[in-house]
């Protein structure tokens, strides 16, 4: 299989935020940004962290335009305080990364807003943000990214439990947050497309890749991350591959101008496991327009945030 370059196409004068950006997928996302000339800000919940990927980056590109700025998923007010010191800079971002997740906590967390953790931090914190910096992404006209996952094929939106209080099991509500996500993406280029705002919506998934994911996730610690890092240290030269590849898909999705609106994204190798982003396979549950809609009003409902007025809900 040939090796995919994953510089991407000049980003010089452009504004990125990538979530999750101290580490995996969203680090490597970033890496490849700054280095391709964006300013990009790095947003996580981990101050030290953040510290640390900057010069790392900086010590990769001595020229990189970077910063840290604090945004926690699971705190809805983290997302708005986030929101409002963007907007109060002044410069729309042309490129949102919504990277940041959890995946499989072991058992049952809710966030300081009592919702589900794997269901905000992976959708609704993201929902939530590009709907508060939808101003400035339509003055833009700048690309939003989503981050899915393979689970998504095992996903399904479960109204009646969206919270999992009924019946919690791990892989299923993560697999059900991805989906989430995936159609989060499909939905906001409908509305783009219907609305005028003139966005660029694309998801990508990175396939099986090795990242840090699992032990960043709250209540995920000790003996069972230590044994699920070792087993994936094993697998993954298998059947996957590494962060930095696990990123390309979501750095093409970001900066491509072949990666249509609308588009998903993953890579092309077998099971899109691992290797070349190409388009990717949208599970048929993705594509339920209705479907989509009522996740979007609930969303809505759930992070106070509406799309419909270009504006926050208060």
């Amino acid at each position: 299989m040939p090796a995919f370059d994953p510089t991407p196409p000049s980003q010089a004068g452009k504004l990125a935020i990538v979530t999750g950006a101290t580490g995996g997928l969203g680090y490597e996302t970033a890496l490849a940004l700054a280095g391709a000339g964006a300013d990009v800000v790095l947003a996580g919940r981990n101050a030290q962290k953040g510290e640390d990927a900057l010069a790392r980056i900086r010590a990769a590109h001595p020229q990189a335009r970077i910063s840290f700025e604090a945004l926690d998923l699971a705190r809805l007010q983290s997302v708005r305080e986030f929101a409002r010191r963007m907007t109060a800079a002044g410069r729309p971002p042309d490129i949102l990364v919504n990277n940041a997740g959890v995946m499989a906590l072991p058992r049952r967390t809710t966030t300081p807003d009592g919702l589900e953790a794997q269901f905000q931090v992976n959708h609704l914190g993201h929902f939530a943000l590009t709907g508060l910096l939808l101003p400035q992404l339509v003055a833009s006209k700048g690309r939003v990214v989503s981050l899915s996952s393979i689970a998504a094929r095992q996903g399904r939106i479960d109204f009646a439990d969206l919270q999992a209080e009924r019946s919690y099991k791990p892989f299923r509500t993560y697999a059900q947050s991805k989906l989430a996500c995936l159609m989060f993406a499909l939905e906001l280029q409908r509305r783009s497309d219907a609305w005028g705002w003139g966005l660029t919506s694309v998801a990508a998934h990175p396939g099986f890749a090795l990242t840090d994911l699992i032990p960043n996730g709250p209540g995920n610690r000790g003996l069972a991350t230590g044994i699920s890092r070792f087993v994936a240290g094993l697998v993954t030269p298998l059947i996957g591959h590494s962060a930095e590849a696990g990123a390309w898909s979501q750095i093409y999705a970001a900066t491509a101008t072949t990666a249509t609106p609308g588009g998903y994204f993953g890579p092309d190798g077998k099971g899109e496991m691992r290797g070349n982003p190409h388009p990717a396979d949208i599970p048929s549950q993705a594509l339920d327009a209705g479907m989509a809609a009522r996740l979007w009003t609930v969303s809505e409902q759930l992070s106070k945030v509406a799309f419909s007025t270009l504006e926050p809900a208060v």
